[in-house]
């Protein structure tokens, strides 16, 4: 649709809608935080795990569409939040939010969306939407709740035309840490919490991980702190010496939102560096990607990207013994990936997705280092890779 074109008929008592930059206008019913914000539109399809998703800090810039259509039925909680920064801007269901139903609630999703600054829309045909995104990628968008159901939909579509889109974007300077932290907070357990437990005390003493934070779930860390490790966390920026000078025993690089070239500009020297050294090294999802760009290979903007809960992965790489050719059912949540077809003869490709073949894992050769596109540290989703922790630390020290 032309910027002059006709704009559908508002549909009577609408208070949401999202423009997608190629002038599409999909009204629904609004809920949440009132006001407009713009981003990349993708879809995730957990059956489990809203709020995790609206908290992970990958998902920063970006509004979810999410294919299952019981959004709430659970409520929301302290515990479950992955990140106090920005992560997604918006969501869209396709039914009115659920009412809680579960002994952990302690509020409505409609109100923590809202307390969160975090804008909904419901009533829309994800699948229909979905399959859009399938067919021509991830659209930039802006979302919008009006509880009057006044609109100026021609500005929201300029908004989204100017937006830049994530390509090309470094977004974890937005959303990292601003200083060093120490991490001491156990994994959950139901009626514990995220307290300590014998686990998280296994050795002593405890390797050092320095973890450099893109953008990391917590649950990353509470799974290095369970595999026995004691982390300590430091900014996106943190030069190679600053990170030196805390003495780790390995290195940590976390996931995080954006395209991994743009942050990687200050990342990577500093990845290549710590390579150089002989750095025990593990990588998540962008920090993945990056090391692997410290490797010499590319990366690359995905069509739709990898959402969800439900991802097979397969492991192909040499090393994994009688177990070479197991399947992992991962979470996965990326819009860019490592061009497989890049790889340096450096890198050995350990794991590669089942329903696209792309690239999932890496090994670099003659060192302690590797990574995985996936989130072995689930939340939500299955917990089939949390060996990998387990892998890294164990292999410390």
């Amino acid at each position: 649709m032309a910027p002059s074109a006709t704009i559908p008929a508002q549909p009577k008592n609408a208070t949401g809608c999202i423009v997608l930059a190629d002038g599409t206008v999909i009204w629904g019913k609004g809920f949440g935080a009132s006001g407009e914000a713009v981003g990349e539109v993708c879809f995730n399809t957990a059956m489990t795990g809203y709020q995790e998703v609206m908290t992970d800090p990958s998902y920063a810039a970006q509004i979810v569409t999410f294919t299952f259509p019981h959004i709430g039925n659970v409520g929301a909680n302290g515990e479950d939040v992955e990140g106090d920064v920005e992560a997604a801007v918006g969501c869209i269901t396709r039914d009115d939010v659920t009412e809680p139903s579960n002994f952990r609630s302690l509020e409505h999703f409609t109100g923590w969306m809202e307390r969160s600054g975090k804008i909904g829309l419901s009533g829309v045909d994800t699948r229909a939407l979905t399959r859009r995104i399938r067919m021509s990628g991830a659209p930039n968008a802006v979302i919008a709740h009006s509880p009057s159901g006044t609109f100026d939909v021609p500005a929201m579509l300029e908004r989204a035309r100017e937006w830049a889109g994530l390509e090309g974007m470094d977004l974890a300077a937005r959303v990292t840490r601003e200083g060093e932290q120490s991490w001491e907070g156990g994994y959950w357990r139901l009626g514990r919490g995220y307290g300590p437990s014998a686990l998280d005390a296994a050795r002593d003493p405890a390797p050092h991980v320095v973890a450099i934070d893109y953008g990391a779930k917590d649950n990353i860390f509470r799974n290095l702190v369970r595999a026995g490790a004691k982390v300590t966390v430091v900014p996106a920026k943190t030069s190679l010496e600053a990170i030196t000078a805390l003495k780790p025993d390995g290195v940590f690089l976390s996931n995080g939102p954006g395209d991994p070239a743009a942050t990687g500009e200050y990342a990577v020297p500093v990845i290549k560096a710590l390579l150089e050294a002989n750095m025990p090294l593990f990588g998540i999802c962008l920090g993945h990607q990056m090391l692997a760009l410290a490797a010499g290979a590319k990366t690359v903007k995905m069509h739709q990207g990898h959402r969800g809960a439900n991802h097979p992965v397969q492991r192909v790489g040499e090393g994994w013994g009688d177990s070479t050719g197991l399947v992992e059912i991962t979470s996965m949540n990326h819009g860019f990936a490592v061009d497989g077809d890049t790889l340096p003869e450096a890198l050995e490709q350990t794991h590669v997705s089942l329903f696209d073949g792309s690239n999932c894992g890496i090994a670099v050769k003659g060192k302690r280092a590797f990574g995985v596109q996936y989130h072995p540290e689930a939340s939500p989703g299955p917990q089939d890779s949390f060996y990998l922790f387990e892998k890294f630390v164990g292999g410390l020290g």
